[in-house]
């Protein structure tokens, strides 16, 4: 047995990322065989099609002429009052739900998953979110002494599968006096799937029978990190205009991000948006979130809250960084388009995608069928069931030829 001086709650402790360590593997295969001869499909971070990471023009422009102090200062803990009002009314849009609303600046989207679970749950609770999950939900809630559990995403006809969500959410209510639901949508990852207005209309009737048990809480947490590529800006965000007058009991938060919207992914700036009907539940909000922020990380990035506030408050700047994330927005598009196209062609099934990062395919042995793509130069994410391609990341000429390859590398693991 190995020396230890860790905590018991610490001990084992490792964390052993697939998506780092498949992109690895590629920049390795590029130094060898040349970066034309490689396809990076790992990493969730928007190449173009020279495949050199993008930054919105504009976005660099801002940054670029920052004042110093404006860079370098503190900032306040729970975030700078102009910086939280512009995310906040990024986020909704025209769709802003009839409720009291408020903001926390956090590290990025990660940081409001993080607070949340940790403010609204309790130690041992278990969080519930789809099958088909980013796979660091579950270091954040074996982190913060919890437990991940999971219901069927789809169902047979490949729609929401509102009778599993259902039953997962009434099971842990059974168990539990919180239940945080984390869903990722709209342009989920790892699938690229988004829900309904009308899968929204089920969720929320199932939250509010559920809350008719006043002894119950429900946290819908909504990662909405890519919802500035998930289709236009207000039709992506209508389903938001529902989360007005809730019972109290059922309380949202937005896990909001500059990560994808604004291309600052290394800035690590974002915030969690709470909305209730209960002006003292928001009030709580703020005050518990702060205090978590300032016992963890204390306070974010000045620069990247003055450079959203700054758009934000100067109208063609906004219009011109939303027109060149637009275009950003159909280079992703067209990729995905080509995939599904070619997908169909060489019969390869895959999960359904509306729009989004990520698109994936289902197979019994992913780690086996990525190992067989290295051979084509092919470099993908195995998940638990399937193979996760980033489109964002595959130049338009290289994502051309994918799907057959990846059809030609299942058939082959299962014939083995």
């Amino acid at each position: 047995m190995t020396d230890s001086v860790a905590a018991s709650h610490a001990k084992g402790k490792c964390a052993t990322d697939k998506i780092f360590g498949a992109n690895a593997a590629a920049v390795k295969d590029a130094a060898q065989y040349g970066n034309d001869k490689v396809v990076n499909a790992t990493i969730g971070a928007l190449m173009d099609d020279q495949e050199k990471l993008a930054c919105i023009p504009t976005v660099e422009k801002v940054f670029r002429e920052l004042p110093i102090n404006n860079i370098i200062s503190y900032a306040p803990i729970a975030g700078s009052p102009a910086f939280l009002k512009a995310f906040i009314n990024l986020a909704f849009a025209d769709h802003k739900p009839d409720a009291y609303i408020e903001a926390i600046a956090t590290s990025g989207g990660s940081g409001a998953i993080h607070h949340t679970i940790w403010n609204y749950s309790d130690a041992g609770d278990t969080i519930l979110t789809s099958d088909w999950y980013w796979g660091p939900y579950k270091v954040l809630c074996q982190d913060s002494l919890r437990k991940l559990d999971t219901y069927t995403l789809f169902d047979e006809e490949q729609k929401f599968n509102i009778a599993a969500f259902s039953a997962k959410v009434k099971e842990l209510l059974s168990k539990q006096t919180n239940v945080v639901v984390i869903i990722n949508t709209p342009a989920h990852n790892p699938t690229g799937f988004s829900l309904t207005d009308s899968d929204w209309d089920n969720v929320l009737a199932l939250f509010k029978e559920c809350a008719q048990d006043t002894e119950k809480r429900i946290i819908p947490l909504i990662d909405v990190a890519y919802i500035d590529y998930a289709g236009e800006k207000n039709a992506c965000r209508a389903f938001l205009k529902k989360l007005g007058g809730l019972p109290t009991n059922i309380f949202p938060i937005l896990a909001c991000s500059m990560s994808k919207g604004f291309t600052m992914y290394g800035q690590r700036t974002g915030a969690m948006i709470g909305v209730s009907s209960s002006k003292e539940v928001i009030e709580e909000f703020k005050n518990i979130n702060q205090y978590t922020s300032r016992a963890t990380w204390s306070n974010i990035t000045h620069s990247a809250m003055n450079l959203l506030s700054t758009i934000y408050q100067d109208k063609e700047l906004l219009a011109q960084t939303e027109l060149e994330r637009d275009a950003l927005y159909a280079l992703i598009r067209n990729r995905a388009d080509i995939f599904m196209s070619e997908a169909k062609e060489a019969n390869l099934k895959m999960l359904p995608y509306i729009a989004g990062f990520f698109l994936t395919i289902p197979a019994d042995q992913p780690d086996a069928v990525c190992e067989k793509l290295h051979e084509d130069h092919i470099f993908a994410v195995p998940l638990a069931k399937g193979i996760r391609i980033a489109v964002c990341a595959v130049s338009s000429s290289k994502i051309k030829g994918m799907a057959a390859k990846i059809a030609k590398a299942i058939q082959a693991v299962a014939a083995s």
